[in-house]
């Protein structure tokens, strides 16, 4: 753990920094962390990309945006994987992994075209069954005329980290 002087609204504090996050932002009065892990796509208004809560992680919906570039990838199915990954990447940045999932939802703006590319996309990075429960809902339109987004809650207990 690094340390670090932190103001706010000209209070300074010290606060521990871990070294994988990118940025830090105050916890809430009863310990909601907000995650912003190194890589990550960077949020393009008021919403940030997930939080820590006690034992769970939730997971903002994630689109299929290249976190090296900020922009969609073209392709659906590299899109749609690429959504997955980015949720991965921010539970794995708090020890979870695909299969500490306890739930995830998807929103498709064509259900007939887009669900069996998420089947598929989800089958190959799970690597099958047990798969976490999800709700897949056809929508009109998403942000930037997207496709697809995910977002999910997942478990990792604090106990025993150094959190």
């Amino acid at each position: 753990m690094n340390t670090k002087w932190l103001s706010l609204v000209g209070v300074s504090v010290f606060v521990s920094v871990a070294p994988v996050r990118s940025q830090e932002f105050p916890v809430s009065p009863n310990g909601v962390r907000t995650l912003s892990p190194e890589g990550a796509i960077e949020p393009t208004g008021t919403w940030n990309l997930g939080t820590r809560a006690g034992d769970f992680i939730f997971v903002a919906g994630m689109r299929g945006i290249d976190p090296a570039t900020n922009t969609l990838v073209p392709e659906p199915e590299d899109r749609i994987r690429q959504a997955f990954l980015n949720m991965q990447q921010i539970a794995e940045s708090e020890g979870a992994t695909l299969q500490d999932a306890v739930r995830i939802v998807v929103y498709v703006t064509d259900m007939y075209r887009y669900r069996p590319i998420v089947n598929q996309v989800q089958e190959e990075l799970w690597g099958g069954a047990p798969y976490p429960p999800r709700t897949i809902i056809e929508v009109d339109r998403l942000n930037q005329d997207d496709i697809f987004e995910v977002e999910g809650t997942f478990y990792a207990p604090t106990r025993g980290r150094n959190r």
